[in-house]
């Protein structure tokens, strides 16, 4: 039996069942020529006949009769197989790790967004690794990312899901005490509020080093959220995504948007993982919902 195709079992079954090539043929859904070439490399493997043509069709020789009962028992585990992996495919379970910055989370949660994506997929849950720095996915830190800015990344694919745009915020009290700024060029005369080092490449803040290079810095955070609480503290001016700014009612926007801080939101995951049943169950429902995310990313 050495080198032997068990996908030819299949059709020595077939002819089995039908008595004749050109029956098993029709019900496998090839030609009857396909049928003839595999049952003889059967054989061939086999070292032994396993039918024989008759006027009325072909009959199984005693060796191929014996060898039936145990085709036929690969032939069921085969087809158990396959139904387990279909099974598998149906009952999509198990956790999706999805990166994105915390705010963006907190807004998601707020909708139903989660809960309908859980009635859908009872068995799946979604885990959020929260931070404003980029998670990598090829080191599998997390399976999906909705992420803005640019990424050159090769090896992930992704969807575009939102527009990210930004504008400077002061807060009302700190308006009323220093006035807002004419324009970019006056935001030297102001006291900013911006990244900390780990942050820095960030791309506003490069902008604000660009545009104010001699800016006073009231304050530096590690995160967009640091960087609300210090705008919303009164502490200076500060770069935030319109659906963040515009939100918070202790704050005004005093220019922008600024179109060299727009970028689009896309849903990211590494290309091995996409036709995974867990992975492509959220991947799929983001894009399905893309109307429903486009004032979570955008205002």
């Amino acid at each position: 039996m050495s080198g032997i195709d068990w996908n030819d079992l299949k059709y020595f079954i077939a002819v089995a069942q039908h008595g004749s090539t050109l029956a098993a043929a029709r019900a496998l859904g090839v030609a009857q020529s396909t049928v003839q070439r595999r049952i003889t490399e059967l054989e061939r493997c086999a070292g032994r006949q396993l039918v024989r043509r008759h006027a009325s069709g072909y009959r199984l020789t005693e060796f191929g009769k014996a060898m039936l009962v145990h085709a036929e028992r690969v032939g069921s585990a085969a087809q158990a197989l396959q139904q387990h992996l279909e099974s598998c495919e149906r009952e999509v379970s198990g956790v999706v790790r999805v990166t994105c910055p915390e705010p963006v989370a907190g807004r998601i949660a707020q909708t139903t967004l989660l809960d309908r994506f859980h009635a859908r997929h009872p068995r799946l849950r979604v885990e959020f690794v929260l931070s404003d720095h980029y998670i990598d996915l090829m080191k599998g830190e997390a399976d999906i990312a909705l992420r803005s800015g640019d990424t050159d990344d090769g090896e992930l694919v992704g969807r575009k899901i939102g527009d990210s745009v930004w504008a400077l915020y002061a807060s009302r009290g700190y308006v009323d005490l220093h006035g807002a700024p004419a324009d970019v060029a006056a935001l030297s005369q102001h006291a900013l509020v911006g990244f900390d080092h780990t942050m820095q490449n960030h791309r506003a803040a490069k902008w604000l080093a660009q545009v104010a290079p001699d800016a006073r810095f009231a304050a530096r955070n590690n995160s967009v959220l640091g960087v609300i609480g210090s705008v919303k503290a009164g502490m200076g001016i500060a770069p935030l995504p319109l659906a963040l700014g515009d939100a918070e009612p202790e704050l005004v926007r005093v220019l922008g948007p600024v179109p060299e801080l727009t970028r689009i939101w896309r849903i990211l995951t590494r290309a091995d993982l996409r036709k995974t049943p867990r992975v492509a169950a959220f991947f799929d429902y983001i894009v399905e919902e893309i109307d429903a995310l486009r004032p979570i990313f955008g205002g």
